[in-house]
């Protein structure tokens, strides 16, 4: 019988948890397996923490862990992966607007081979404001990563015990957790789920994190890439800027030669072609630096630590 671990953040949601606890277990008592639910309070300043223990004290599969101040989501997903115990993972939000009835139909799918489902919002209930940024921001993501999902930032996942042992999240990492997971080499899908409209509470995100995103974006596209190879792209930057520079520096040089020696060329001291030569050589030399103290830097960690197919 397998073990479902249900990963829950929690951040001021003290109105829905008792109800969000009833639903879990109407949604998963019936079923043949057996789960555990993990509440992640991420610093709340309501009895969030308190109704998370008393939850607890009556039921031995919900366990509560509380951080002293806030952390954010990512940090809530990531301590929840490491404490888990499930064969099966899904993560969902505490607000009341992921259906725990959709966690057996993920579940399936993650039996039909799938090492990760994300939920996808097709239908939202939130205002028009939030709802078309949130497109632009999704058709971006899927573009640049090339994983045809419509909906990153959608709280209600499905994973494999495997994924979430081998991935680890930090700062808002949690909204590339496909794009993270496919860069270990896991297989991601996507399936449509409902969408409840806001019962209690406003929401804790604004439009800020349109704009944060693109910047965690190109973090994790930049690591999943360059991480273990930084020269690769410090040194190739390097490498067209210093033959830039040197390539200007040696048409000039034979200018002033050709003056110098036949009084047909051009002396080169005042001209802004010289500066920028320098200024391309100099700077295509540092990039170059860069690369190798990354190397550096990256041969003394410890090596990446491949994930071991079960089949093998």
């Amino acid at each position: 019988m397998s073990l479902i671990s249900l990963v829950i953040p929690v951040y001021n949601e003290e109105e829905s948890l008792v109800e969000l606890y009833n639903q879990i277990r109407q949604a998963l008592e019936p079923s043949t397996h057996e789960f555990e639910v993990l509440f992640v309070d991420d610093g709340s300043q309501d009895k969030s923490l308190q109704i998370m223990h008393e939850l607890g004290s009556e039921d031995p599969r919900v366990k509560a862990i509380g951080f002293q101040r806030n952390h954010g989501k990512a940090t809530a997903l990531n301590t929840g992966f490491q404490k888990c115990e499930g064969d099966y993972v899904i993560t969902m939000d505490a607000d009341l607007q992921d259906d725990p009835k959709e966690v057996l139909e993920l579940i399936a799918i993650l039996d039909s081979g799938w090492d990760m489902v994300s939920g996808w919002k097709k239908v939202r209930h939130d205002p028009i404001g939030k709802r078309w940024p949130s497109k632009l921001y999704n058709f971006t993501v899927s573009s640049l990563s090339g994983i045809p999902i419509h909906d990153f930032n959608c709280g209600l996942k499905a994973y494999t015990r495997k994924v979430v042992k081998n991935i680890e999240l930090y700062g808002e990492m949690h909204r590339y957790i496909p794009v993270l997971a496919k860069q270990k080499g896991f297989t991601c899908t996507e399936k449509v789920v409902s969408h409840r409209a806001r019962k209690y509470g406003e929401s804790k995100y604004g439009i800020k994190r349109l704009f944060t995103g693109y910047l965690d974006l190109f973090t994790v596209m930049f690591l999943g890439t360059y991480m273990r190879k930084p020269m690769h792209f410090f040194g190739l930057a390097g490498m067209i800027l210093l033959v830039a520079g040197m390539g200007i520096l040696a048409f000039l040089s034979v200018q002033w030669f050709r003056q110098y020696l036949f009084g047909t060329g051009q002396w080169i001291g005042g001209r802004p072609i010289f500066y920028i030569g320098m200024l391309l050589s100099i700077i295509g030399g540092q990039f170059i630096s860069m690369g190798l103290l990354g190397e550096l830097i990256t041969s003394s960690l410890h090596k990446e630590k491949p994930v071991i197919r079960s089949d093998d």
